[in-house]
This record gives structure tokens, sequence and C-alpha cells, in this order.
């Protein structure tokens, strides 16, 4: 199952984490809900950092992608907006095959430097 993690400050997406593949029967790159999932995170990403230049931290490696924003930028946040969007309506259509979690964050401290 593919698991993505979205952390909010406020209104305002901190960070996104998705880990896993939608399904363990496939053969890499057969398993078109698990490419879905990676393109619109891959095209996210890309777009966040080259495109639009923002401060990003990203990590990835099979199975597993984190991005962390290092300061606001509006633009960015539309884009998180939109991957959380796409991804809950992958979750509905293949419940089996993606989960999408959203965590809200309320430490000032920690609200503060995202």
């Amino acid at each position: 199952m593919t698991r993505a993690l979205f952390v909010c400050c406020g209104k305002r997406f901190t960070a996104v984490t998705v880990s896993g593949h939608a399904t363990q029967t496939a053969r890499a790159g057969e398993d078109i809900v698990c490419a879905a999932v990676s393109s619109a995170v891959y095209l996210t990403a890309n777009t966040i950092t080259d495109v639009l230049g923002a401060d990003a931290a990203i990590s990835m490696r099979d199975g597993f992608f984190s991005l962390k924003l290092r300061q606001q930028n509006a633009e960015a946040q539309n884009l998180l907006k939109g991957l959380a969007l796409h991804l809950r309506q992958l979750s509905e259509q293949y419940p089996e095959q993606v989960a999408v979690k959203l965590i809200q964050l309320s430490y000032s401290e920690v609200c503060s430097n995202a």
C-alpha cells in the first residue's frame, strides 16, 4: 500500500511524505496506481523546486519520498493542496492501494519555522 502523509501548520502545508508501493503483485513498471502516485509526486516536487525555485528539502529512495518546505511559498502551497486532492481521489478509487492522512500541527514553535 502507498501511504501519503501531509503535515500542516494551520492552513499551511509544510511537508509531505509518501511511502510504500500501491501493490506488491505487479512487476515494476506495470502498476498503474503506483505510477500515477509517483508521477504526481515527482511533478509536484519538480515544479516546486525547479520551476518555482522554492526552498525545499527532498529525500528519495525506492518506495519513499519526502518534501519539506523550508520557507513559505504561496504557489508551492497550491501545488501541495493539488497533490493532496489528487492523492485523496486516487485513495477513493483504490482504497486498498492508496491511503492519505493529514496531520495538523499546533505547536507554535514548530509552525513558526515552517
